[in-house]
């Protein structure tokens, strides 16, 4: 991945819907804002989507089936919890995404490289959010 790609990844912002009017952000370096910090607990978690693979855009509908997918696959692993979420870049560019919670970096890894993604943000409760780039 090229530096500015990585810096992008970095800059970006990184929403989570908590309910219908709560939403909390989270970046690159920075630990968990406390009402995520609340819904993670212990366990590990991630913000992951399948939209845009190797950061080109496609299709809506492709985009749309993809996080469907996705989406079915986390909700299948036990003790995962999904909630919707949208990253935001300083350019304008935006995915929506989900915040999950529960999955290892294993799982993590295997269904991002699954739909093309070159990398996602995760990280344990109390630890700061970190990139994981993948290969």
């Amino acid at each position: 991945m090229d530096e500015a790609l990585l810096e992008a990844f970095r800059a970006t912002a990184y929403h989570v819907c908590l309910d219908t009017v709560t939403w909390a952000t989270i970046r690159v370096d920075l630990p968990l804002p406390s009402p995520l910090a609340d819904v993670v607990g212990a366990r590990p978690w991630a913000f992951v989507t399948a939209w845009n693979p190797q950061a080109r855009r496609r299709p809506l509908a492709e985009n749309l089936a993809a996080q469907r997918e996705l989406l079915a696959a986390l909700q299948k692993q036990p003790g995962v919890a999904v909630h919707p979420a949208l990253g935001v870049g300083t350019s304008g560019w935006s995915e929506p995404s989900l915040f999950v919670v529960g999955a290892g970096v294993h799982a993590l890894d295997k269904l991002a490289r699954t739909h093309g993604q070159l990398a996602y943000v995760h990280g344990e409760a109390g630890s700061a959010a970190l990139l994981r780039v993948l290969d």
